[in-house]
């Protein structure tokens, strides 16, 4: 829903610490209290509010969340942040209305769902702002335009994955044919194990986000042969979301969040060594050469990372069309009823009138 300009938020805490953030994969309930009594009562203490976030699963392209930890973004505006994996796009949204985390980061589609079985929820910041999304495949392979995929066999990660929802709205919605009477076959297989499908002949193509990407070029030799970025265009694909209540509730705290967020978009615009930064710590399993390697893919060649967390009109119907092709949403939502942009495009505001003034 959108709203006229309100009066100011009452301004966030103070910082006077850093903050602590740890990954929890699979975290549900149990694990988040176990993570507050890790994190006991000092930065409540000092100061900082401590706020959970459930993030889908472990992503290079969330680097906007990333990056407000590592750049202090997170603690200049107040907050303690905590994120943990729910280990699925269709998980992390659970936790926040179990009320175990104050924000998910997954696709926006996982809302819209939540919602029509009874929930009440709002998007309040774009967190990946477009297919962040390549097929790769082995070296000579000639898949260049849409068409080029009839016939083949995709390896992919498990329903409702984007994976399979790239390819399969790109195919419908671009290509004009259905991949499936295009004799298209999706193999889905657990996490890392796509680009053996595509070495040892079980698929034609992998579809693969980073780190992934990357990693199937340096460690495979296999190479990326198509961007689906290029063909789809910008659209929500992941947001952060919230519930109604928490809005009404506590609309400084959701005002923190986002001018975390949006600052750390803006600087990430401009600085790769924050990417860097924070994907070297996020992310110590990687190797280096990778995660330099994909900082082009994900900050040049799409619109993964947002400029700013606003999420227009255009975008949302773009991703709605999006998940209803792949089949991750059965009854999408209005823009209208589904998005609170007011804290987004507040923070928006305040970072580039402070850029203009630097």
């Amino acid at each position: 829903m959108t709203h006229p300009a309100k009066d100011p938020f009452p301004a966030a805490p103070a910082v006077l610490t850093r903050t602590r953030r740890q990954v929890l994969v699979g975290a549900g309930a149990a694990g988040f209290g176990a993570l507050l009594g890790s994190l006991g009562s000092p930065a409540i203490a000092q100061g900082l509010k401590p706020v959970r976030i459930s993030e889908a699963i472990h992503l290079g392209m969330y680097a906007s969340v990333y990056a407000a930890v590592h750049g202090g973004y997170f603690r200049k505006h107040g907050l303690d942040v905590a994120v943990s994996s729910a280990g699925g796009i269709a998980l992390a949204v659970p936790v926040v209305l179990s009320g175990n985390a104050s924000f998910a980061i997954t696709g926006a589609g996982m809302s819209v769902n939540a919602t029509n079985e009874g929930a009440k929820l709002v998007n309040i910041a774009k967190i990946v702002g477009g297919v962040a999304m390549w097929a790769v495949a082995k070296p000579g392979t000639n898949i260049r335009k849409l068409e080029d995929f009839r016939g083949k066999t995709i390896a992919t990660l498990r329903f409702p994955s984007s994976s399979i929802q790239t390819p399969t709205f790109a195919m419908k919605e671009r290509g004009g044919f259905d991949p499936e009477s295009a004799g298209v076959k999706f193999l889905q297989l657990p996490a890392g194990a796509q680009a053996q499908a595509v070495l040892d002949g079980r698929a034609d193509v992998a579809t693969m986000f980073e780190w992934d990407v990357s990693i199937a070029k340096q460690k495979f030799g296999l190479e990326p042969v198509f961007a689906f970025a290029d063909i789809i265009g910008p659209l929500s694909w992941t947001t952060a979301i919230a519930t109604k209540a928490l809005v009404e509730k506590d609309p400084a705290l959701v005002q923190a969040f986002c001018d975390a967020i949006a600052e750390a978009q803006a600087a990430l615009q401009v600085d790769r060594e924050l990417f860097l930064k924070a994907s070297f710590a996020e992310f110590p399993q990687i190797d280096q050469a990778v995660i330099r390697a994909a900082a082009d893919n994900l900050l040049t060649k799409s619109t993964a990372i947002p400029k700013n967390p606003t999420i227009s009109k255009a975008e949302w119907d773009t991703n709605m069309a999006f998940e209803m092709a792949g089949g991750s949403v059965k009854s999408p939502r209005s823009y209208e009823e589904m998005v609170d942009n007011r804290f987004a495009e507040r923070a928006t505001a305040k970072f580039a009138a402070a850029k203009k003034s630097s």
